[in-house]
């Protein structure tokens, strides 16, 4: 197979045009962080805040053009609202796209969605979150997952860190996923989770130079262009803090609720009520905090430390009336497992560490059981084993 280059994909999109007076969406300085790995390609396209919601048309027809460029596998466009786009591209001449083949015409229908929408075959959506990073949120969402998969749950985890994804390592993924149809995107596999993750589309060590609505059309399509079937429950990994990606969660998707990943210090519970505030007041459940690094103990003589202090957790939700879910200790056979991609919860499934994972794992199932019943949804049977 061939390589394909970016200046191959600039000039597949030179022959998209938004009127007809020649201009192409190239020219006009719309296209950015083109972005190509191993015949998989992507891209943002800039345009006017105020025609954001109709530009998905546009945005099939980028992504129809870029198809038709040899060795090319897979394409993800997304959209970015933050700048004053030069042309208009919703008025309704202008919406037919011309001087480009049939494939690139765009049509008026999968608008994103403006609001809170499911997503189909999927029953429960929840969140992990962190108030700040360097916690350990990953490592938790990702035994989290494995054990609900173990214990026989149908799971999905997506890695919402468009800018530092780590799922692909912790969960010994690599390579790049497969396509569905025309646009959608099969879900990686391991441990009996689905995945999916940014960094299966870039180079580990490539940054990611997105501004904010890039990263927030890139998870809308990493939810929504995903064929991820039918599922118990998608389990997502927030990025640390309270920006754009978790606004994004929290208003354009259903969120079944969240749970907040912290460790014992002052420091950071400040960031974990920031983080339950914004859940509030998006109407987000909050399901209960896991202190992580709760305490050490030793290997050798197993005299206990607290490291980072201890309990502060469970007096922080106890203050601001969530749940305490648990506490997972800083060990170092949870790191060793972590960095050579086999979750604590199968590698050493008899260790108190993976009990604490599974508990909790089985908490939180049926917090969402409950959640769904309120709301008047059939929720699934699951029992942890």
């Amino acid at each position: 197979m061939a390589e394909v280059t970016k200046d191959a994909i600039l000039a597949a999109l030179g022959e998209v045009r938004i009127d007809g007076n020649g201009q192409d969406v190239v020219s006009l300085g719309m296209i950015s962080g083109v972005v190509v790995r191993d015949g998989n390609v992507g891209f943002a396209i800039e345009v006017d805040a105020a025609e954001g919601a109709t530009a998905e048309p546009l945005r099939k027809a980028c992504e129809a053009a870029v198809a038709g460029v040899s060795d090319v596998l897979s394409v993800t466009a997304v959209l970015t609202a933050e700048r004053q786009a030069q042309r208009s591209i919703n008025a309704p001449d202008q919406r037919a796209l011309s001087n480009a083949e049939p494939r690139h015409t765009a049509s008026s229908q999968n608008t994103p969605p403006t609001s809170s929408q499911g997503i189909p075959g999927i029953d429960a959506i929840l969140a992990v979150a962190s108030g700040k990073g360097g916690v350990g949120k990953s490592t938790t969402a990702v035994n989290l997952a494995v054990a609900m998969a173990a214990g026989g749950a149908r799971v999905g985890l997506l890695d919402c860190d468009v800018y530092g994804p780590s799922i692909p390592r912790l969960m010994r993924l690599s390579g790049k996923p497969e396509t569905f149809g025309d646009s959608q995107l099969l879900p990686m596999e391991n441990y009996g989770v689905k995945c999916m993750s940014m960094g299966f589309l870039v180079e580990e060590d490539t940054p990611m130079i997105w501004r904010g609505p890039m990263v927030m059309s890139a998870l809308e399509q990493m939810m929504r262009d995903v064929r991820w079937g039918e599922l118990d429950i998608l389990v997502c990994d927030l990025p640390p803090g309270t920006g754009d990606a978790q606004l994004t969660m929290a208003q354009r998707v259903p969120l079944t609720g969240a749970v907040v990943v912290s460790t014992p210090q002052d420091i950071a519970l400040l960031d974990v009520r920031r983080g339950i505030a914004m859940f509030e007041k998006v109407d987000v459940p909050v399901f209960g905090i896991i202190e992580n690094m709760s305490y050490f103990a030793c290997p050798h003589c197993n005299e206990r430390s607290d490291i980072f202090s201890h309990g502060g957790a469970r007096e922080i939700a106890a203050k601001l009336s969530v749940s305490f879910l648990g506490e997972i200790p800083l060990a170092t056979e949870i790191c060793e497992t972590s960095d050579a991609g086999e979750p604590i919860v199968l590698a050493r499934p008899q260790s108190p560490h993976a009990a604490a994972y599974r508990g909790i794992a089985q908490q939180v199932l049926q917090l969402c059981r409950t959640a769904q019943e309120s709301a008047g949804r059939q929720a699934p049977n699951i029992v942890m084993m």
